[in-house]
């Protein structure tokens, strides 16, 4: 296996890291708005959407994403084998991107149709684009601190990306749209899709594969597949992704529900009116004059800076201690400051804001850590099997990324239906939609109890991840000198 230069430039991090910047446009936008997109601006029931979410979504996960990492790891190409996918699935993601957030004037049946088919398609081409992309930072070094940097970077990359769509983009969406929220959110959607591939393409000019398997290293697919299942650290890792990803499906696809049926208009307002009045004066005028909208935006961006804060932590926290022990405390510390949401009154906004920068904080450590651990995983899987098979490994963790996300996302509609959710096909035309009560309960619920409990499930699972410091050391030693005898 070759192992070239081991140290990676700072241009090429960078480059690497607007792949994520990219995906995390059309991601995040999926965990924040496509329940309430499918419901209050498309008009699908909330049982429907909720189906719709989930059945696409364990799709993508048990089918397009093994698929993808199958064939993946099976590319050659004089770009490598992951990038010629980030090049040719560029262009269609952007465009399909745009259609899953279309609002064609169909019958109900259609609409159904319609966003089942587009759905798909999107999970299809983002794990056609994505997979490949995190596979590739498991070949462009063998170093464990360069990893660590390149996910410091592309993490970074991927809060701003996160800034944008949890911050701005439901204010823009009104601005654009004039009120139309369907008109405004095709705008934005037109100008994402733009962006996020050109970024796509700038990855694939500017980074290179430097990990390259011998010939003796190649291997069936029944091979791969028996190393996944006798790799206790895969299974741990791919268990641990699916309980992330439903919590942060479930908080951030209900925030938006929270702030428009628990949150008090008028505490909120209060909060909010004097620091929208201090952005004002410095030229930032993004957040319009919806207390909810802002409110919203603001919240989410307490909680974005200081991730971004918290990432900047990590790369020296996980070198010294090692990415295990830092990621399972900061994940522990990080649920505690969802679970204090369960206390909090419809007028406490001080409080709630207080405690989404402390989650965002504490959660921001974590973030690079993971799919850098995954790195480590196909390390381990190579160390124990001399065989190298990234992609199929980091596609297991695609698995649980999707199935975490399209569970978390059914539970927000199929959870706010069970609390009496009126969705918009479902009210009377013409009438202003008011919710019962229940909906604020269960939005509280939704940002608070809900979610802590598959963190916490996750914290444990990781006093069984046997890929500490100690071990990260010797699985690096061990490859470089595998490697170099490689080369000789």
């Amino acid at each position: 296996m070759s192992n070239a230069s081991l140290r990676i430039s700072t241009f090429e991090k960078i480059g690497y890291s607007l792949g994520d910047l990219a995906a995390n446009l059309v991601f995040q936008t999926l965990i924040t708005y496509l329940a309430y997109f499918y419901t209050d601006i498309y008009g699908l029931k909330s049982t429907d959407a909720s189906i719709i979410m989930l059945a696409v979504g364990l799709t993508a996960a048990f089918v397009f994403n093994p698929l993808v990492g199958v064939l993946a790891d099976r590319t050659i190409s004089k770009w490598g084998k992951f990038r010629p996918w980030i090049l040719y699935s560029a262009v269609p993601l952007g465009v399909v991107a745009l259609l899953a957030f279309s609002t064609p004037n169909f019958s109900y049946q259609g609409k159904l149709i319609y966003a089942a088919v587009t759905y798909s398609l999107l999970l299809l081409l983002y794990a056609s684009s994505n997979l490949p992309y995190s596979a590739l930072s498991g070949v462009i070094t063998g170093d464990m601190g360069e990893r660590n940097s390149i996910s410091s970077y592309r993490f970074v990359a991927v809060m701003f990306a996160q800034f944008f769509v949890q911050v701005f983009m439901l204010p823009i969406i009104i601005s654009a749209g004039h009120g139309d929220k369907a008109a405004g959110i095709e705008t934005v959607m037109t100008w994402m899709a733009i962006v996020g591939t050109i970024m796509l393409l700038v990855t694939f000019f500017t980074t290179k594969e430097r990990i390259v398997p011998t010939l003796e290293q190649k291997s069936s697919i029944k091979d791969d597949l028996s190393d996944l299942v006798k790799n206790r650290p895969w299974i741990i890792m791919l268990t641990l992704t699916i309980l992330l990803f439903i919590t942060l499906a479930m908080k951030g696809g209900s925030y938006v529900f929270y702030f428009n049926n628990y949150v008090d208009k008028a505490a909120l307002a209060d909060f909010i009116n004097p620091v929208i009045s201090a952005l004002a004066g410095i030229g930032i005028n993004f957040f319009g004059s919806d207390p909810v909208a802002a409110g919203f935006g603001l919240f989410n961006a307490g909680g974005i800076i200081f991730m971004i804060v918290g990432i900047s932590f990590s790369k020296k926290l996980a070198d010294k201690y090692g990415k295990r022990d830092v990621f399972k405390y900061g994940i522990l510390a990080a649920t505690i400051f969802i679970l204090v949401f369960i206390f909090f009154k419809p007028e406490n906004v001080s409080l709630m804001f207080a405690s989404q920068i402390l989650h965002g904080l504490t959660y921001g450590i974590t973030i690079p850590i993971l799919w850098a651990m995954i790195a480590d995983v196909a390390d381990y899987s190579e160390m124990k099997t001399n065989r190298r098979a990234t992609a199929i490994i980091f596609s297991a963790m695609m698995v649980g990324l999707k199935a975490g996300l399209s569970i978390g996302g059914a539970l927000v509609s199929w959870i706010l239906s069970m609390y009496g959710y009126i969705a918009k096909e479902s009210a009377v035309a013409g009438q202003e939609i008011i919710q019962p009560p229940s909906v604020a309960e269960g939005s509280r619920m939704l940002v608070s109890l809900y979610p802590s409990i598959p963190f916490l499930i996750g914290v444990g699972l990781l006093f069984f991840y046997v890929i500490d410091k100690k071990m990260e050391v010797r699985i690096e030693a061990e490859l470089r000198t595998r490697r170099e005898g490689n080369k000789q």
